[in-house]
C-alpha cells in the first residue's frame, strides 16, 4: 500500500499541487473557460437533438472530410464542443470539465485552447490524408467512404491534452496509458475517431519533443556561456516550486 501510495504521489504530486491552490483560492474562477466550454457543449447537444437545430449545428461545427478544407477550418473551432449522437453526452461533458479544468489551471486559457485546436486539427487534417492514401496504406490509411464520417468532436481535444499534462509535469505513465488506450482502440475497432486520436497524439508529443529539445539546447548554451555544467535532469530543472505553474 505504501509503494503505491509513493508511486501515486510521484506520478501525479506535481500535477495535483498545481491544481489544488488556485481551485481553492479562485474556486469556480479559475475554471471559468471550462464551465463555459460545457456550458457551450450542453447547448450544441441540445440544438443538435432538435428537428430546427440539427441542419444548423451540422453546417456550423460538423466537420467531414469531403468537406472543402477552407470550410473544415472554419467549422473546426466549434466542432471541438460538438459531441457524437450516438455516444452518451454525459461522457464527453465528464471529459471537458475534468481535462479542460486541469488544463486550464496548470496551462492557462489560451494555452489550452491551442493545444486542444492542434489536436483537433491534427485529426481533421489526418482525415483527408488517411483517405488519400486509401484502405491500402496500412496502417496508415482510411476508406473513402470515412470521408462522410463526422470528426471526432471534443474527444481528439481532451486527449491531446491529457497526453500534454502528463508530458508537462511528469506524469509520463499516465500519458503512456491514455496513448496505449488509444491503440487499443484502433486495434479493437479500427474506424476513423480511434486514428484522429492517434494523430492528435502524435502532433502533441512533437510539439513536446520540440519544446523539450528548445529548452535543452538553451540551457547548454547558458551553461557554456557562463562556464558551468548544464543540468542534464529535466525534473531537476524544473524545481517542485516551477513546476506548480506552467503559466
Amino acid at each position: 500500500m505504501d509503494t503505491l501510495a509513493r508511486w501515486a504521489r510521484a506520478e501525479w504530486g506535481p500535477l495535483y499541487a498545481a491544481v489544488r491552490g488556485p481551485l481553492a483560492g479562485g474556486r469556480l474562477r479559475a475554471v471559468v473557460m471550462t464551465l463555459g466550454a460545457v456550458c457551450l457543449t450542453v447547448l450544441l447537444h441540445v440544438v443538435h437533438t432538435r428537428p430546427w437545430g440539427y441542419r444548423v449545428v451540422e453546417h456550423l461545427g460538423a466537420v467531414r472530410a469531403e468537406d472543402p478544407l477552407w470550410l473544415a477550418l472554419l467549422r473546426t473551432p466549434l466542432s471541438l464542443f460538438v459531441p457524437a449522437l450516438d455516444l452518451p453526452v454525459w461522457g464527453a461533458l465528464a471529459q471537458i470539465l475534468c481535462v479542460f479544468g486541469v488544463a486550464e489551471i496548470c496551462l492557462g486559457r489560451r494555452r489550452t485552447l491551442a493545444v486542444a485546436y492542434l489536436a483537433t486539427l491534427a485529426g481533421t487534417l489526418y482525415a483527408r490524408v488517411g483517405i488519400w492514401l486509401g484502405p491500402d496504406a496500412v496502417p496508415l490509411g482510411l476508406p473513402a467512404s470515412d470521408a462522410r464520417v463526422v470528426d471526432t468532436g471534443p474527444s481528439a481535444a481532451v486527449v491531446g491534452l491529457a497526453v500534454y499534462l502528463g508530458w508537462r509535469y511528469g506524469a509520463y505513465l499516465t500519458a503512456g496509458a491514455v496513448t496505449l488506450a488509444m491503440v487499443a482502440e484502433v486495434v479493437v475497432k479500427e474506424n476513423l475517431a480511434g486514428k484522429e486520436h492517434l494523430a492528435a497524439i502524435v502532433v502533441v508529443l512533437a510539439v513536446c519533443a520540440a519544446g523539450e529539445l528548445r529548452h535543452r539546447c538553451s540551457r547548454d548554451l547558458a551553461g557554456s556561456s557562463s562556464g558551468r555544467p548544464p543540468i542534464q535532469s529535466w525534473k531537476a530543472r524544473r524545481g517542485p516550486a516551477q513546476r506548480r505553474s506552467c503559466r
